[in-house]
């Protein structure tokens, strides 16, 4: 199971791109991949081919009007079963004992 962190945005749309973004938050939104949004990107669970198709997806949405898009994408891979996406966050809180902000 991947967890994939992607952080999206065009380069050639001045200092506000949060439209841009939000396109992309759609197709992710739409997608069906479980995902969780953070102010840096949005991470996404699922199998490779899944993920990556949604990246590829983003990007396509974005390179309509965009002549210039980053993406940076972060990757963890671990076998076993879904759900890491949230288990990662319960697993720090309960070590420190005490819920953290989402």
């Amino acid at each position: 199971m991947i967890l994939l962190e992607l952080s999206i945005s065009p380069l050639d749309k001045g200092e506000s791109v949060g439209e841009y973004v939000a396109r992309a938050l759609d197709v992710i939104d739409r997608s069906g991949v479980p995902y969780r949004l953070n102010p840096m990107g949005t991470v996404m669970e699922g199998e490779w081919d899944e993920v990556m198709a949604v990246c590829r997806a983003c990007l396509d949405a974005l390179s309509t009007d965009c002549r210039r898009v980053s993406m940076a994408i972060k990757i963890d891979y671990r076998e076993g079963p879904g759900g890491r996406i949230e288990e990662k966050t319960r697993t720090v809180s309960r070590h420190l004992g005490r819920d953290l902000a989402e």
